[in-house]
């Protein structure tokens, strides 16, 4: 019988392997997480062998890539040899808490944190594995600081007590329209001397309006 291998596992680790395991497709993925989190619940490598329905030789193999250097994938594939089970967990945790609006800019932060690197392609595999999809975040009203605003009223009283009757206060603000054509796409003959002309507004594309009121001098028309 094949000696009883200690493997301790931190809540976090323990979470990441889980994680891990619900979102793998690899079912040889699969039996080397379920080896790991059973034997740090005590469980024997013969024990772990007959519930799996593997070799024990086989378990005793998984634990120890485990133990030297958290491997979880088999040398013959996987796509999920690129980061350990904890660094999946903290880039599920990262991407959960920070938008990134391309596949290249997740690539990138994975290379630079963790000096792994993933094509575009396989990036976005990854994500699809672990539950992201690309859309549109959903727009929500933005809440007032009520702080804030009780700092603007005393501050705006505080203006008023030192202008006092004779110095205007005016609220200055800008807006600047969009007068432009809005082009849309079309279909359309190939080639660079087949693309069709509409006119437009021309070449000034916003304007821009400033307006000043004085609280004081309001007019009822």
């Amino acid at each position: 019988m094949l000696a009883i291998m200690k493997i301790h596992l931190t809540p976090e680790q323990k979470r990441a392997l889980e994680l891990m395991h619900d979102t793998t497709r690899d079912s040889r993925v699969c039996d080397r997480i379920k080896a790991v989190l059973l034997a740090s619940e005590g469980w024997t490598a013969q024990m772990i062998a007959q519930a799996l329905r593997i070799h024990e030789t086989t378990v005793s193999r998984h634990l120890k890539d485990f133990i030297a250097q958290e491997k979880l994938t088999p040398e013959n594939g996987g796509s999920e040899s690129h980061l350990s089970a904890k660094q999946t967990a903290d880039l599920v945790d990262y991407l959960t808490a920070n938008l990134l609006h391309t596949t290249a800019q997740i690539v990138d932060y994975v290379r630079a944190r963790w000096q792994v690197s993933f094509s575009v392609g396989g990036m976005t595999k990854w994500l699809h594995r672990q539950g992201f999809s690309y859309k549109k975040p959903k727009g929500v009203p933005h809440k007032f600081d009520a702080d804030k605003q009780q700092q603007f009223i005393d501050d705006y009283q505080s203006l008023k007590d030192r202008a006092g009757q004779n110095e205007p206060i005016l609220f200055i603000d800008a807006v600047h329209p969009s007068q432009s054509t809005k082009l849309s796409y079309g279909w359309m003959k190939a080639g660079k001397n087949q693309v069709k002309v509409v006119e437009t507004t021309g070449s000034r594309t916003r304007l821009n309006l400033l307006g000043a009121l004085n609280l004081h001098e309001l007019k009822t028309p």
